[in-house]
Order: structure tokens, then C-alpha cells, then sequence
């Protein structure tokens, strides 16, 4: 395809815009990536375990896992380059029960509930700002799904505008919190040593996966680039490159963040601040140093809410129009060319979570554990679609195939199965959510079976 054609026609209908380049790929996945997981987690993960040194190698791991992942999920997009990304991936691989457990995964748990919690978190950071009762926060709260709704609603050109604005001014701004942290720490006594014994025992391999799930929380987002495959300019150059630079920023910036808030706070400090990256700033940099915290976390929360809207709301589109879900998510609005009607019902749904559920833990509860089994799920994918050759030759390859694909499914299946076990109260509930779609895909595949003619 051209790479200045603006349109690509669906089924002879209107298309989706074919607008999106490199600079916007990479601003999606870390506008998505970079949430409030690098502020919410490290205080978390330090209750767990007993050093900075475990701490990091917990961090590193993921990092190389997720790197891997983001070589994977390259040949996934270039082999598949559509609307919908991982539900293309795992439909064509394994079927549609599998692609239409994924969506249903996605609209009623994995995509929706971060809506929500985020919404909330930047409501917290704007009391830094403003006054806000508790209703006024909550209607604040609400207030963030519903601009950033219609934001993508008019058009996914406005919406990348402000992704690319808020992403490079959280990541800039993270990468001079860091830089000017380490300055501000000459001289000052280096924490990094410090010991202090966990505060919550699950028994080692416990507490381990407990601190494994938020540093998997953290990184969630990156594999949501190949969702607005359709809606880049070329495809199976933008999404390799957008997830090499993406996951290698991510993966900087979140060691460096560990390093800044373990050398100024110490295992003590980080674990007592429930708000671990103002305290930090505000230790290095005072009261200036808090009100740059506080605008990174809205930027960081607000700009991971509008890349969700802008890729999440794909795989309800695509699995509409594949039959597998509502017939009226299967729409691309005639003037705005946006999936305007699957993002009303991400927005909708976004909106009941957040008045059901309330918190920020109480929504982000499951959601983990979900994204985990379809990131393996993905692995799985890719080695059918290599034995099918789709997608022909002018396709990414992952490196030191099947070695690398196979440490990263391998390394999945083995966490989920102990996770699975060690808890398996929470596991059995995330997996009812997950499940909860069986007698809507029954349903939609007899109607599918009744449109379809004999024979054809």
C-alpha cells in the first residue's frame, strides 16, 4: 500500500484512516505502558521482598521478557497488519472461540477496569490543584473517561495528537526527574544497601509472585501497538519499529526510576510512602519537585487512557465485524472514520466499573492475571501462524526462532500455573470474568451458522 493513501476500504465499506506513523507507534505503546504502575507499584513490590538487589532483578526480568514479547507481537503485526491486533492474531492462529475469549476478556475486564482506575488516580493528583469533595471527585473522575471518549470519538488524528504531547512530556519529564535526581544525589548517603525484612509473608515463592504481578502490571500496554494496525500509514514498518524504541524507553525509564527511588528513600522510605514518587521528588527538589510529580502522573494516567481508547476499541470493531460479538460494535462512523460506536461501549462500561467498584486496587484486582494468559496466548499464536506461512515473505522474524518464543512461553505458562496454585482463590474468580462470555459466543455462532448457506 502507498504509504501517503489515506483510506483503506473494509469489505467495500468506509475504512478506518490510514494516518498514524513511527513517531505516533512509539507514543501509543509508551502512552499506554507508562500509566501509574512506575508510581503505584514500587512501594507495593517493597513489601514483599527484603532488597533493592531483588527488587531490581525482578524489573530486569520482566524487561527481557517483555522485550521478547515485543519481538514476537513485530512478526504477529507484520504478518497480520489489521484492526484489532491481538484478537486478529489469536483468530487466525487458533480459531474464533479463542479470538472471541480474548475480546470478551478485553471489554468486560482487561481494558475497561484501567479506564476506570486511572480516571480515579488522576483525580487524586488533581486535588494537588484543586479542591474536590468526594462526589466531586468521582464526577471528575467520570468527567476524564467522557473527554477522552470523544476525543477518539472525532478522530483518531486527534487523538494521537494529544498522545504524542502528553507521552513525550511524561517521558521527558520522568528522564529529567532522573537525570536531576542523580545530580541532586552527589553527596548524599546511598540507600541503595538497605535491608529491611518483608512486611507481607506468602511464604518466598509467594511474596515472589505477589511482586511479579505488579511489576507485570507496570509494563502492561505495550502489546496493544498492532490495534491500530489499520490506521497506520505502513504497517509492517511501524509496528517492529514503534515496539523495538517503545519497549526499550519503557524498560530505561522504569530501572531508573527504582534506582532514584530506592538511593533517596531506602527500602523503609519507599515501602512507607503510599505516593513513593512525590516523596522522592519532594526530597530532592521540594515543593517544585512535587508539583512536576503530580502533572507526570496525570500526563502518564491520562495519556494511558486515551492509547487504550485508541487501540482496545479496535478488537471490539473487528470482532463485531468477524460476528463474534454486538452487530452494533460493527461500525465506522461516516465522517469521523472512528470505531465511534465500540468506543461509546468501552467509555459506558469504563463508567459502570468506576461507580460499582469504587477504588483503584478493587478495579486493577484480576486484571493482571487475565493479560497474562493471552500474552501466552499470543506465543502460542505465533508458532501456527509460521507453520501456516501466513503472511508471506515481507515479514518480520523474530531472531533465534524458536528459542526465543519458546523461553518466553515457557517462562509464562510456568508463572501463570504457580500463580494459579499458590492463589487459587483470586485465579479461580479472574477466570470466571474470563469465562463469563461462553454462552454469549454460543449464541452469536448459531446466528452466524443460520446467515451462513449450506454448502458455502
Amino acid at each position: 500500500m502507498d504509504r501517503g493513501e489515506k483510506a483503506a476500504p473494509i469489505h467495500g465499506r468506509t475504512g478506518l484512516l490510514r494516518t498514524l506513523g513511527a513517531y505516533d507507534g512509539v507514543a501509543i505503546l509508551l502512552g499506554i505502558a507508562i500509566g501509574a504502575g512506575i508510581y503505584s507499584t514500587p512501594q507495593i513490590i517493597a513489601g514483599y521482598l527484603g532488597s533493592f538487589s531483588q527488587i531490581i532483578l525482578l524489573w530486569i526480568g520482566v524487561g527481557l521478557l517483555v522485550f521478547i514479547g515485543g519481538l514476537i507481537y513485530a512478526e504477529l503485526g507484520t504478518r497480520l497488519p489489521e484492526a484489532g491486533g491481538e484478537y486478529v492474531y489469536v483468530s487466525r492462529a487458533l480459531g474464533p472461540f479463542a479470538g472471541f475469549i480474548f475480546g470478551w476478556s478485553q471489554l468486560l475486564l482487561i481494558r475497561t477496569s484501567p479506564a476506570a482506575g486511572l480516571a480515579i488516580i488522576t483525580a487524586d493528583y488533581l486535588r494537588n490543584f484543586i479542591s474536590l469533595s468526594n462526589t466531586g471527585h468521582k464526577l471528575v473522575a467520570l468527567g476524564v473517561i467522557v473527554f477522552f471518549a470523544t476525543l477518539n470519538y472525532l478522530g483518531v488524528k486527534k487523538a494521537s495528537v494529544y498522545q504524542n504531547l502528553a507521552t513525550t512530556f511524561k517521558v521527558v519529564g520522568l528522564i529529567v526527574l532522573i537525570v536531576v535526581g542523580l545530580v541532586l544525589l552527589q553527596g548524599r548517603d546511598n540507600l541503595l544497601s538497605t535491608r529491611a525484612e518483608p512486611t507481607i509473608k506468602l511464604g518466598p515463592l509467594g511474596n515472589v509472585v505477589a511482586a511479579l504481578m505488579m511489576v507485570f502490571f507496570a509494563h502492561t500496554g505495550w502489546e496493544r501497538l498492532g490495534y491500530s494496525a489499520a490506521e497506520m500509514k505502513n504497517p509492517k514498518r511501524t509496528i517492529p519499529l514503534g515496539l523495538f524504541l517503545g519497549i526499550a524507553v519503557l524498560v530505561a525509564v522504569y530501572l531508573s526510576a527504582n534506582l532514584i527511588y530506592h538511593w533517596t528513600l531506602g527500602m523503609e522510605g519507599v515501602r512507607g510512602n503510599t505516593v513513593v514518587a512525590t516523596a522522592a521528588a519532594r526530597e530532592l527538589a521540594g515543593p517544585l519537585g512535587l508539583v512536576l510529580v503530580a502533572l507526570l502522573v496525570i500526563a502518564s494516567t491520562t495519556s494511558s487512557i486515551n492509547g487504550t481508547m485508541m487501540t482496545a476499541t479496535r478488537a471490539y470493531y473487528a470482532m463485531a465485524r468477524d460476528g463474534l460479538f454486538f452487530k452494533w460494535l460493527d461500525y465506522i462512523h461516516p465522517r469521523f472514520r472512528t470505531p465511534s460506536r465500540a468506543i461509546i461501549a468501552h467509555a459506558l462500561w469504563a463508567a459502570v466499573i468506576l461507580f460499582l467498584r469504587g477504588t483503584f486496587e478493587a478495579i486493577a484486582a484480576g486484571m493482571v492475571f487475565g493479560i497474562l494468559i493471552f500474552w501466552a496466548l499470543n506465543g502460542v499464536a505465533l508458532f501456527r501462524l509460521r507453520k501456516l506461512n501466513v503472511g508471506g515473505s515481507d515479514i518480520y522474524r523474530v531472531p533465534l526462532y524458536p528459542v526465543l518464543p519458546g523461553i518466553y512461553l515457557a517462562a509464562f505458562v510456568i508463572f501463570i500455573v504457580t500463580r494459579g496454585v499458590i492463589d487459587w482463590r483470586h485465579s479461580l474468580i479472574d477466570l470466571a470474568f474470563i469465562g463469563s462470555g461462553l454462552p454469549f459466543y454460543f449464541f452469536w455462532q448459531r446466528k452466524r451458522k443460520k446467515r451462513t448457506p449450506a454448502g458455502s
